[in-house]
């Protein structure tokens, strides 16, 4: 074998595509383009996915799961790991060096996978219940285990103007019964009254016999003859 002699492999590197060399190549006239249409022309082809119009199949299909932005942050480790270190006392800096988390890792979380039987103490790592189990089993301690602060909750901009809707009605409610309630003892002393044992008694009525007469009979009215003629 000689550096002159060397080549790519049988079929492996193929001639490119010569359009547009006349009709006896297959490609020629139209260049394998067909006729007419956006296709055929320069620049023609629409962006990768584009169907038309219509909804295109990537947008078709639903999101399903999410990337957590501190899934480089935070790393897991098996008890089965803890078990393979040489060493007794564990913390994150002793894992990086042995490689078994990555670098950028800032929380490390021990889970039970796998098996420990020997006692280790562990300093600034978190762990699950069952993992915890297993190792205070096996005569180990964990200490400065950290916690992850809650965060506080942000209240929207709608939830801040349904609140200070609410607390302007109840404001409103309550002016309004303070009013009334006002009102209302202004009209209990207005509305004071004697009580009905001590009405003031009413003046004496004559007896109903004793009744004056409205006036002249009848029969003592003067004829109508009598009168003077006014003529």
């Amino acid at each position: 074998m000689r550096m002159n002699t060397i080549g790519p492999a049988e079929g492996s590197r193929r001639n490119r595509r010569r359009v547009g060399r006349g009709s006896g190549s297959g490609l020629g006239k139209t260049a394998g383009r067909g006729n007419k249409g956006q296709k055929s022309r320069a620049g023609g082809f629409h962006k990768v996915g584009f169907e038309g119009g219509q909804m295109p199949l990537q947008r078709r299909l639903p999101k399903r799961g999410f990337v957590s932005p501190r899934s480089r942050e935070t790393a897991e480790l098996r008890l089965s790991d803890l078990a393979r270190l040489p060493i007794d006392e564990i913390d994150i800096l002793a894992l990086k060096a042995a490689g078994l988390v990555p670098s950028a890792a800032r929380t490390v979380k021990v889970i039970r996978s796998g098996k420990l039987e020997k006692a280790v103490k562990l300093s600034g790592l978190a762990v699950t219940k069952g993992a915890r189990a297993a190792i205070e089993a096996a005569g180990g301690t964990i200490a400065g285990e950290p916690v992850r602060a809650a965060k506080a909750p942000v209240e929207k901009a709608w939830q801040k103007t349904l609140a200070e809707a609410v607390a302007k009605a109840q404001k409103a409610k309550g002016e309004k019964t303070k009013g009334e309630k006002a009102t209302q003892g202004d009209k209990g002393q207005k509305a004071e009254k004697p009580p009905k044992g001590d009405k003031p008694p009413k003046g004496d009525k004559p007896p109903k016999g004793d009744k004056a007469p409205k006036g002249d009979p009848k029969g003592d009215k003067p004829p109508k003859g009598d009168g003077a003629s006014a003529h």
